[in-house]
C-alpha cells in the first residue's frame, strides 16, 4: 500500500496546522513523523486515518481517493499513546473486539477468530497474558496488546501516535527495538508520530522532520542528521552547539574575530554556526579555533559534559568529551569543531 499526500491544508481557526505538505509513503515502509509540539505531526496522521479532513488537498492509497472514505472504510490499525484498551475486556478480548464488531457478511468464524487472535498475541509474545486485564499489564505490555489489536483487522495500514510516549525510558528503548523486528516481519507501510528524536532515528526507514504545518527535510536517518537542510533541523535533531557568527568575505567571525573555518559558501551577512556537542574537539590553551574557559564539569555513562565559557563570544556552551579525558574547571582549553554547519540568520 502506498500512501500519497498532495498541497495538503488544514487550518484552526488562524492557525496553519498543515501549510501544503506533499509526501509519498513507499509500500512497505515505516516512515516517522518527527518535530516539535505543534508542528502538524498529529493532524497529518490523524487525516490520513480518517480521523479528521483537510480544508484542501488530496490523500490516495495506492491512487484512489481516501477522502471518499470514512475511517471505517479506509481499513487503517491506529495506535493511540494511551493505549485505549477496554478495561472490562480480558486481554484476548481486547485484541478479539475489532474482529467481533465487523459486519455479519465479513466476520470470521468464533474459531476463526479465536485462531487470529492467538496468531496476534504470538506475535507481540504476550499469548500468556490472554486471559488477564489490561489493569494487571505494565505499560510496556499494554502498548503491545493495544498494537496487537490494530493488527486483528488486518488493516493495509498502520498508524501510530506517539506510541511510547507514555512509557518510561528503559522501556520506550525496548520497544523500539521490538517494533523495529516486528515490522521487519509484517512488512505493513505504516507511519508513527513522535517527537523524540533519538525514537525515530532508531526505529524508522525514512524521517520526516516537520516545523510550523511545513515539511523541514525528510531523508533517511543518515541524511537528516549528518546533513541538516536547514538550522531548524541541525537544532532539533542531535545536541547541537549554536553560536551566533557573521560571515565577511569568506571569514567566519565571532567577536570580531576571524576563526580558522570555511564559510561553506554562504553570502555575508549574520549567520548561525552549528556543531554537535560530541563533534567539538579539546585542544590545549592557545589551539583550536575557539579560546575558553572550563566552568562547570558532569560525567555520566562513557561521556563528560564540560560547560566552557567562549573567550570572546562571551557565551558558555556544553560539549561532551570522553571520560579519560581530565577535565577540571579553571582549565583554559582550545576548541576546534571536527563537522560543522553554517546557516544564514
Amino acid at each position: 500500500m502506498t500512501i500519497e499526500v498532495r498541497q495538503l491544508r488544514k487550518n484552526f481557526g488562524s492557525f496553519a496546522a498543515l501549510d501544503g505538505v506533499d509526501l509519498k509513503v513507499a509500500d512497505g515502509e515505516l516512515l516517522a513523523l518527527l518535530g516539535p509540539s505543534g508542528s502538524g505531526k498529529t493532524t497529518l496522521l490523524r487525516i490520513i486515518a480518517g480521523l479528521d479532513w483537510p480544508d484542501t488537498g488530496e490523500v490516495t492509497f495506492d491512487g484512489e481517493n481516501a477522502l471518499s472514505r470514512g475511517a471505517g472504510e479506509r481499513h487503517v490499525g491506529f495506535v493511540f499513546q494511551h493505549y485505549a484498551l477496554f478495561r472490562h475486556m480480558s486481554v484476548f478480548e481486547n485484541v478479539a473486539f475489532g474482529l467481533r464488531v465487523q459486519p455479519r457478511r465479513v466476520r470470521k468464524s468464533d474459531a476463526a477468530i479465536r485462531a487470529r487472535v492467538k496468531e496476534l498475541l504470538d506475535l507481540v509474545q504476550l499469548d500468556w497474558l490472554a486471559d488477564r486485564y489490561p489493569s494487571q499489564l505494565s505499560g510496556g505490555q499494554r502498548q503491545r496488546i493495544a498494537l496487537a489489536r490494530a493488527l486483528a483487522i488486518e488493516p493495509r495500514i498502520l498508524l501510530l501516535d506517539e506510541p511510547f510516549g507514555a512509557l518510561d525510558a528503559k522501556v520506550r528503548k525496548e520497544l523500539r527495538q521490538w517494533l523495529r523486528s516486528l515490522h521487519e516481519q509484517i512488512r505493513m507501510t505504516s507511519i508513527f508520530v513522535t517527537h523524540d528524536q533519538e525514537e525515530a532515528l532508531e526505529v524508522a526507514n525514512r524521517v520526516v522532520v516537520m516545523d510550523k504545518g511545513k515539511i523541514e527535510q525528510m531523508g533517511t536517518p543518515n541524511d537528516v542528521y549528518d546533513n541538516p537542510a536547514s538550522a531548524f533541523v541541525h537544532g532539533f535533531i542531535g545536541e547541537s552547539i549554536e553560536l551566533a557568527v557573521d560571515v565577511a568575505d569568506g571569514e567566519v567571525r565571532i567577536g570580531g574575530e576571524a576563526l580558522p573555518l570555511a564559510a561553506q559558501g554562504h553570502a555575508s551577512g549574520p549567520s548561525k554556526l552549528f556543531v554537535r556537542r560530541h563533534d567539538m574537539q579539546v585542544a590545549p590553551a592557545g589551539a583550536g579555533a575557539l579560546q575558553g574557559a572550563v566552568t562547570r564539569v558532569r560525567s555520566f555513562g562513557p561521556v563528560q559534559r564540560a560547560e566552557v565559557l567562549l573567550a570572546r563570544a562571551k557565551v558558555a556552551i556544553e560539549i561532551d568529551a570522553p571520560r579519560d579525558q581530565d577535565l577540571r574547571p579553571g582549565d583554559q582549553v582550545g576548541l576546534s569543531p571536527r563537522r560543522y554547519r553554517i546557516f544564514a540568520a
